[in-house]
């Protein structure tokens, strides 16, 4: 079946009102508030997932002022990693525990936290996390390092509970930049297997110059180990995300209503951003919202599980699909989880400040099939 023409303009109309209904700007409700009403402030990066006893648990980072390009002089960015619990099927969450940069372990010392997910497996729990860690360029770039800077990579610790989980131990690198043109690997989301007995992991890649952000993905076994991987599967867009097109989240579609005869398909999310530099995004007489680095704008794009990863189709081509009505238009980090109770997602929004809260939403089962039947 080609996936040119599987879709009718119906059904992806369908799969756009589900991700605008998913990712309410006007319904969604704050989780949790950054360390400071202050553009340059955030928490999220991560994920939501069910417990074995039926609880949310909710995994993101506390992200404080700075900027990845200069070093740690502009300020201590990605500073700790929270991992929240909800007894209340995600209308509130209270702090479980806690991992501060020093107490991240590992072969450097950590200079950011960066993007992060949870997994709970029948053995326990995983915890995939990237950071910047303290570590010089290839030899033949290293003219091109910022002092006080270093690279981008992927860890993973795991633990027979959540409650023994411990970022100070067990912690062991699974992908790391070996290409210059996706030297920094980061911010990993997970969703089910393409093949039984895997599940997929999809990160986000920079070149060593910073110039863009693009997407790569990993098929990883039942221990979280690597069987294969690829750095670049999703090409930048042709306007608004020329500069970064990052995939944070994959769902599922559930194959109901008008999806009912069709082969398992996906919904992606991703952020996107027209320029890297701040001050690209503020030339007189464009009034549209361009996102810049740290500051993207939300897509959207579908694909048939069976073409992965090739096939993967916007359906944001023109234009952004999220964008926050408040500060900088920032809308990202979507990433949300599919079960008995319907659909929940998290994202970070900025507010009037310019700050970004972590954002929640949820949709029932019966608003749900409304949308797909």
């Amino acid at each position: 079946m080609n996936n040119d023409s599987v879709l009718h303009p119906s059904q992806e109309a369908r799969l756009l009102r589900l991700a605008r209904s998913l990712v309410d700007l006007g319904r969604g409700q704050v989780l949790v508030q950054p360390t400071r009403q202050a553009e340059g402030f955030w928490f999220g990066g991560g994920n939501v997932v069910r417990d074995t006893d039926g609880s949310l648990l909710l995994l993101g980072r506390y992200r404080d002022a700075g900027d990845s390009r200069t070093g740690l002089a502009a300020g201590p960015r990605g500073r700790e990693l929270v991992l929240w619990r909800s007894t209340d099927n995600g209308r509130s969450f209270t702090r479980a525990v806690s991992w501060s940069k020093a107490e991240i372990g590992g072969a450097s010392p950590v200079l950011s936290i960066e993007g992060a997910a949870l997994h709970i497996t029948p053995c326990g729990a995983q915890v995939f996390l990237s950071t910047e860690r303290q570590r010089a360029y290839p030899k033949a770039l290293r003219a091109f390092q910022k002092p006080g800077t270093g690279v981008w990579a992927i860890d993973r610790f795991d633990a027979e509970s959540v409650a023994s989980l411990d970022a100070g131990r067990n912690v062991r690198r699974i992908l790391t930049g070996d290409d210059p043109a996706y030297l920094h690997v980061k911010d990993p989301n997970l969703s089910p297997g393409l093949h039984p007995e895997e599940r997929l992991l999809l990160y986000c890649t920079h070149p060593y110059n910073w110039s863009s952000s693009a997407s790569g993905w990993a098929r990883i076994d039942a221990t979280g180990d690597i069987i294969a991987y690829g750095d670049d599967f999703f090409p930048r867009g042709p306007v608004w995300d020329v500069a970064a097109s990052r995939i944070t989240c994959r769902m599922p579609v559930p194959g109901i209503g008008v999806f009912a005869d069709l082969p398992p398909l996906s919904l992606y999310s991703y952020d996107g951003a027209e320029c890297l530099r701040p001050h690209e995004t503020h030339h007189q007489g464009v009034r549209r919202p361009r996102g810049h680095s740290c500051e993207e704008l939300g897509g959207v794009a579908w694909g048939l599980d069976q073409d992965f990863p090739r096939g993967v189709r916007r359906l944001s081509v023109m234009a952004p699909c999220f964008v926050s009505p408040a500060g900088t238009g920032c809308n990202r980090y979507v990433s949300a989880i599919t079960d008995d109770d319907g659909m929940f997602a998290i994202w970070q929004q900025s507010n009037r400040r310019k700050a970004q809260p972590l954002m929640g939403h949820r949709l029932s089962p019966r608003r749900l099939r409304s949308i797909l039947d």
